[in-house]
């Protein structure tokens, strides 16, 4: 009696993983007219005439204008900006806050400033902020 390995159909199993060397050149190619999709589903795909898989992308450049956000990240590690927001709200909430017009303006500051960074980091991903 004659044992077959590797028979189709036997199982599920699939048959040894097949090699070919490319060059680099080659390779760029490929992976070029591949577009994304693994190679060896475009490979398997462009021999035998079947559809590609759909590719789920993740967006390569999330970021529109890192300038901008680079200056946001650099005004935000610089400021203590947060941290006084909230030593601001937390004594408003106590009542230990003095209203006086020195602080209404620093408030108004402070949240103009808020301002212009969501407006930058929506700019820097590319999003509309609309008026707000």
């Amino acid at each position: 009696m004659k044992t077959e390995f590797n028979t189709h159909g036997s199982r599920g199993k699939r048959e040894a993983p097949f090699s070919l060397r490319l060059t680099f050149e080659e390779r760029a190619k490929l992976e070029d007219a591949a577009n994304g999709v693994p190679l060896g589903s475009y490979i398997k795909a462009v021999l035998f005439g079947s559809g590609l898989p759909k590719v789920r992308r993740r967006n390569t450049q999330p970021v529109k204008d890192h300038e901008a956000l680079g200056r946001v990240l650099a005004t935000l590690g610089q400021s203590r900006l947060s941290a006084n927001l909230n030593q601001m709200a937390r004594a408003v909430n106590t009542g230990t806050l003095p209203v006086h017009p020195e602080t209404g303006a620093d408030l108004r500051r402070a949240c103009s400033e808020v301002h212009e960074m969501r407006t930058a980091l929506l700019e820097a991903f590319g999003k509309d902020g609309g008026a707000s």
